[in-house]
């Protein structure tokens, strides 16, 4: 197949942050599937445009075998407002049109896009209507109740007209495909889209990656340098943006700071700012920050911490989701301590990977790691067990593959 992905988030080869997609589309492209990608020139997480996209409102390159991507614009104040945010959204989408009409112009036998934000599946429909080809549809996340929950969506005039272009998306999409099972119940029950329009693919684990840094990579020099030896060590690897709520873990570093307890946070977002100042004013040396780095290094300082630490604010919508970062924790042995409702709470105990504590309880949160600490047995089995749950059931290369089968079929109908 021929197929064109609408994504504004795809990543650069050496960018940090999710690469879902980026390893999705890796492993159609070695079994002969040409793919090409509009995405846009910004980084999700940094905000961050490439030097080499300056003064270009679109920029392609033959990014690998068989994968062709389209970078097109999106305004620079992605990651400084909300306001800065939507702008980001609605410039992405006019420069993605742009782009598949007059620079992706071959011929596909699909087009598939991947949201948040919702408002790439405008450019699905537009793209869909003029290239006469069918158009498939994923979510990563229910939009548009998440951005009304994180405050990105205030205005209720967008808010109606986000929900009506929800409807249209799943009304004129082939397939919408899920990435939780509570999302699917959503959709079906909920939402009233037809239960054999609505297909689970999950967000997985690539053992490709972990599984070579769990045979040949020693942590001593990294636990040195982070001043971990001695002491119980929590990473939080991702956004640190307000649906995070990350300031909860901030609270709880206070109230441990005379225990040996290291929180060590890795990424960027619109909040790290507040938290670095957080952090300041407390005088904390139980908390450090590392910037924005590849998937590759991020694994390493989960290989090199005892635990790692899933965390979203207390909303109902985020009850739907997984968060990647909870399959690169298990990928790698570490137990987790879930501060997530929902599916992702039952991941956890189903697998007996973790801890489970209330979103924003802080109490909660200290409770949990004081148990790992008065138990540390506990931190080997339970990494084992999330380690043995993840291969069973969420390993990307078996995922990619149901996932190419399922699109083959619905275009082949």
């Amino acid at each position: 197949m021929h197929i064109l992905l609408i994504h504004q988030y795809y990543q650069e080869k050496d960018d940090p942050g999710g690469m879902r997609w980026n390893a999705m589309t890796k492993l159609w492209a070695a079994e002969g599937h040409q793919i090409t990608v509009i995405a846009g020139m910004t980084n999700y997480a940094s905000g961050i445009k490439h030097p080499r996209y300056t003064n270009k409102y679109t920029y392609s390159e033959q990014f690998d075998t068989n994968i062709r991507v389209i970078r097109t614009h999106v305004s620079k104040s992605y990651n400084k407002s909300f306001r800065g945010r939507l702008n980001a959204y609605f410039s992405f989408v006019f420069s993605g049109i742009y782009g598949g009409l007059f620079k992706a112009r071959d011929k596909y036998d699909l087009i598939l896009v991947s949201s948040p934000p919702l408002s790439v599946g405008i450019i699905a429909l537009t793209l869909a209507f003029f290239k006469r080809r069918p158009f498939a549809l994923e979510i990563r996340d229910l939009w548009p109740e998440s951005a009304i929950d994180t405050g990105v969506l205030t205005n209720s005039t967008m808010i109606k007209w986000s929900y009506r272009l929800e409807a249209l998306l799943y009304r004129k999409a082939l397939v919408t495909n899920v990435v939780t099972p509570a999302m699917q119940e959503v959709l079906i029950n909920n939402k009233k889209v037809p239960a054999n329009k609505v297909i689970y693919i999950p967000n997985a684990a690539d053992f490709d990656m972990s599984d070579v840094l769990l045979l040949n990579f020693d942590t001593a020099e990294l636990r040195e340098t982070l001043q971990l030896n001695g002491k119980l060590s929590l990473c939080y690897v991702g956004a640190h943006g307000v649906a995070n709520h990350l300031e909860q873990l901030i609270i709880a570093a206070e109230k441990l700071r005379d225990l040996p307890v290291m929180f060590v946070f890795i990424g960027d977002g619109m909040q790290k700012q507040v938290l670095i100042e957080m952090v300041t004013a407390r005088n904390l040396k139980n908390v450090t920050f590392i910037g924005l780095i590849t998937k590759s290094e991020a694994l390493k300082y989960i290989l090199a911490c005892d635990i790692g630490l899933s965390v979203l604010k207390k909303a109902d919508t985020f009850k739907t989701v997984y968060s990647n970062k909870t399959f690169d924790y298990m990928a790698c042995k570490k137990p987790v301590i879930m501060a997530i409702d929902g599916v992702s709470r039952k991941l956890i105990e189903d697998a007996d990977a973790g801890i489970y504590v209330e979103p924003e309880n802080t109490d909660e949160m200290i409770k949990a790691i004081s148990t790992y600490l008065q138990h540390p047995e506990l931190i080997k089995s339970h990494g084992e067990n999330g380690y043995a749950y993840v291969k069973q059931h969420f390993d990307r290369k078996t995922l990619a593959q149901q996932y190419i089968r399922e699109l083959t079929g619905r275009c082949s109908k």
